[in-house]
């Protein structure tokens, strides 16, 4: 097992984005040396112990730079809505850049915040832990991708490994998917309110997210030899991130409500299963925002 540096230095990529940002929050609490890396100057959280570092991750010798030293990077982009060519330029071949740096300057530990897409969700699939099928070649983007950045994150050696599993990631913020970005949608396209009401709706707070992807970077969650009982030393462990039950109904209600208009429920084949996450459980994580909470959180900000 490792033991927690006294003042640990940790990268962070994307440290203004949504989960950027509230990792940079939870590493500042934890009383961490964050460097946190933006494309703009000014853009950074404003924290004790943050260092803005501004430039592109994805050359080689900015990452080579700011990794230096480091005893951990927490890699956190990935261009969402974007095509394909360009998720694979950003999210796939930047990643590799700075974690291959991160490898190559002998940084012990790289947290990767990766996503529950990964898994093959089909209907008819049950629940899904962190030995299930992955999507296939035919899926979404966005799942393609980020399986396709698992694969070479896995084959990279040198250094320890995470793979953080998010689903729908809850939490307010401007860029946030399911608290801005889908309730746009649904605001101004009366097609985007039609949902199944049973299919799942596998979601995490982005405070949790945060709260596993800074202990695992300060190793309050220490390194150990089965993945079981916390990331493997020197391998590459994936972990699921998710929260309590919750279907479509749950979000899509919350969403018309907060915006004055109707949902419209389709029936249908759907996933019904769920993100089995005792693995981070049995790593010491537990979420603290039930949905009750974060479904308010994301009612009030519509409102608002």
């Amino acid at each position: 097992m490792t033991s927690a540096p006294s003042t640990p230095i940790v990268v962070v990529t994307g440290a203004n984005g949504l989960v950027g940002s509230h990792v940079v929050s939870a590493l500042a609490e934890r009383e961490a040396t964050v460097r946190a890396v933006v494309r703009r100057v000014g853009t950074a959280p404003s924290h004790p112990g943050v260092e803005e570092h501004v430039g592109d991750f994805a050359d080689p010798a900015f990452a080579a730079t700011v990794v230096a030293g480091a005893d951990a990077l927490v890699t956190t982009v990935h261009p969402l809505g974007s095509g394909r060519e360009d998720q694979r330029r950003v999210g796939l071949d930047g990643t590799l850049v700075v974690a291959e740096a991160a490898a190559d300057a002998g940084v012990p530990l790289i947290v990767h915040v990766s996503t529950a897409g990964v898994y093959d969700r089909s209907p008819g699939v049950g629940d899904v832990d962190e030995s299930s099928a992955l999507v296939p070649d035919d899926s979404s983007a966005y799942g393609v991708v980020k399986r396709d950045v698992d694969a070479a994150l896995s084959r990279l050696e040198g250094t320890t490994r995470v793979l953080l599993r998010p689903p729908a990631v809850l939490g307010v913020g401007a860029t946030s998917v399911w608290n801005t970005v889908r309730p746009e949608q649904i605001r101004d396209d009366e097609a985007e309110r039609h949902a199944n009401p049973e299919q799942t709706f596998a979601w995490v707070h982005v405070d949790d997210l945060a709260s596993i992807a800074a202990d695992l970077a300060t190793a309050a969650i220490a390194t150990a030899d089965h993945p079981e009982r916390g990331p493997v030393a020197g391998g590459c462990t994936p972990v699921n991130v998710a929260s309590g039950p919750a279907t479509q109904r749950d979000y899509l209600e919350a969403v018309t409500e907060a915006l004055g208009v109707d949902p419209t429920w389709d029936e249908g084949p759907a996933w019904t299963g769920q993100i089995v996450a005792e693995r981070a459980r049995r790593w010491g994580w537990a979420p603290r925002v039930d949905l009750p909470t974060a479904l308010e959180e994301l009612r009030a900000g519509l409102r608002g």
